[in-house]
């Protein structure tokens, strides 16, 4: 197969008229291929219908070596099966894991609700934590998250503490504007 059989080929993906007149001359062939190999008619139709696409894409891309446009196409649908059959082995594996599982009921669901809910909160209040200064930051975190008392987090942070008790005021102030106003406002006056 020479020039003129590559040029009609590597059209395929931007002249509709190349392509209608490959797809006629090879969708039996590549339909038995796919047959061949898959016992499931959707499945086997969907197949088909997937060469071709990729026949559109790689288009382009063909240079006529290695027997010709067959050639090529076969191999375009050996591998469009052997995905199919990749991604069917995961499916399977999938559901092996999950078989024997009770599935979640209402209550389930409303709990995995309520939980999302509460991890947005504390992934909101975490953002907005992260835009403080390093300083403010590190005497909130010790002061409202793990309880010490201001003067104990000036000891941690190796600060006097009338600095902790600034970076305290500020850090506060910063945070009652933002979004999560009211979450921050429990954990930092409990």
């Amino acid at each position: 197969m020479g020039a003129r059989a590559e040029s009609p080929v590597r059209s395929i993906g931007t002249d509709p008229a190349a392509f209608t007149e490959f797809y006629r001359a090879h969708v039996d062939e590549v339909t038995r291929f796919v047959v061949r190999r898959v016992a499931d008619p959707e499945l086997a139709a969907d197949l088909t219908a997937e060469v071709f696409l990729a026949v559109i894409g790689a288009s382009a891309t063909y240079r006529g070596s290695f027997g010709g446009p067959r050639t090529w196409l076969y191999g375009i649908a050996r591998n469009a099966i052997a995905a199919e059959f990749r991604r069917s082995a995961r499916e399977r594996r999938a559901a092996g894991l999950i078989s024997g599982r009770r599935l979640l009921d209402a209550d389930d669901v409303d709990r995995l609700v309520e939980k999302i809910d509460a991890a947005r909160r504390v992934r909101m209040l975490h953002e907005e934590l992260q835009a403080l200064p390093e300083g403010e930051r590190a005497v909130l975190e010790l002061v409202s998250v793990d309880g010490l008392t201001v003067a104990e987090a000036a000891a941690a942070l190796r600060i006097r503490p009338a600095t902790a008790r600034v970076r305290l005021h500020r850090a506060r102030r910063a945070l009652r504007s933002t979004p999560v106003k009211s979450v921050i406002e429990r954990e930092v006056t409990s």
